[in-house]
């Protein structure tokens, strides 16, 4: 079998990750005919099929995926070496693949990340960071396509690693002119009478809220459902519906926005994140710093 080079196993990467080969060649820079042909021969050199067209774009097949899986582990590996190489010179260099949910986006995660950036010894160091859900985020970190990842502490980690990172609180949004916008504090099953606005049913808050609804024999009515906590906001703001959201989200818009937000008094709306990773001593140095760095931040007096 001809050697298969580390370009040609970072486009399949991308194209499975993806099911795009347009969308792939457009991130890499190069026409979508020399990432067929790679692929192509890398289909003749390995004698099987790795990728079928659909109308959609391109799936895996069943060798393709047993390919996709090895093909993340070599990347990951030659990552490593470069990185560790690179810790040998006058600062560290390399990039960290950061998978995060959108809780620990809206709050200080990326003020954690931006203080970590601005240390000089970090200037070589590049930081990705992708919004995830918080399974597509373990997944992610065990297959290899992401280095560490910030999300909430009720996902199933199947065996990867993890220290506690921050914690948050839930508060209700409402509008100032809203019946409950009196309120100091509240239990969230006192809001059911009002419609709501929610985030996609398959975030872990969403989930949550249903679980909390059902535990007292109700349901929650949805007014909107949106993507973001900024969205639910200026729909609160627009007198339309109420909001769980983080506390500390919603103390950053409540100087611009027409909300108030009332502390939740239920034991489920303390939460706790973690950092998690596969191993951390076979993370890359510079991947293993920022790590370090995220916990003294939340670890420092405020």
């Amino acid at each position: 079998m001809r050697d298969i080079d580390l370009k040609t196993l970072r486009l399949f990467v991308a194209v499975c990750d993806h099911n795009n080969i347009g969308r792939a060649a457009s991130e890499a820079h190069i026409e979508p005919s020399a990432i067929s042909k790679r692929i192509a021969q890398m289909e003749s050199d390995l004698g099987v099929t790795l990728l079928t067209r659909t109308r959609r774009g391109v799936q895996p097949t069943a060798a393709g995926l047993a390919v996709l899986e090895n093909a993340r582990s070599v990347l990951f590996t030659m990552e490593r070496i470069a990185s560790d190489a690179a810790s040998f010179g006058g600062g560290l260099k390399g990039r960290v693949s950061l998978c995060a949910s959108a809780s620990a986006i809206a709050e200080s995660l990326l003020d954690d990340i931006s203080d970590f950036m601005s240390i000089p010894a970090h200037a070589d160091i590049r930081v990705d960071v992708e919004e995830r859900l918080s399974v597509d985020l373990v997944r992610r970190i065990r297959e290899g396509s992401a280095s560490v990842g910030v999300c909430w502490d009720n996902v199933a980690l199947d065996g990867l690693q993890a220290v506690p990172y921050r914690e948050d609180s839930l508060a209700l949004a409402v509008h100032p002119a809203h019946p409950l916008a009196g309120r100091r504090a509240l239990s969230f099953h006192q809001s059911l009478d009002y419609d709501h606005v929610g985030m996609p049913p398959a975030t872990a808050v969403h989930t949550l809220l249903q679980r909390a609804a059902a535990n007292v024999g109700r349901t929650v009515t949805y007014r909107a459902v949106v993507s973001s906590f900024d969205a639910a906001l200026r729909v609160v703001a627009a007198n339309l519906g109420i909001s769980v959201i983080p506390a500390e989200v919603g103390e950053i818009y409540q100087a611009s926005m027409k909300i108030k937000t009332i502390p939740l008094t239920d034991s489920w709306a303390r939460r706790r994140f973690i950092i998690c990773y596969r191993d951390f001593e076979t993370l890359p140095p510079a991947a293993q710093r920022m790590v370090e760095h995220l916990v003294e931040r939340a670890r420092a007096p405020s």
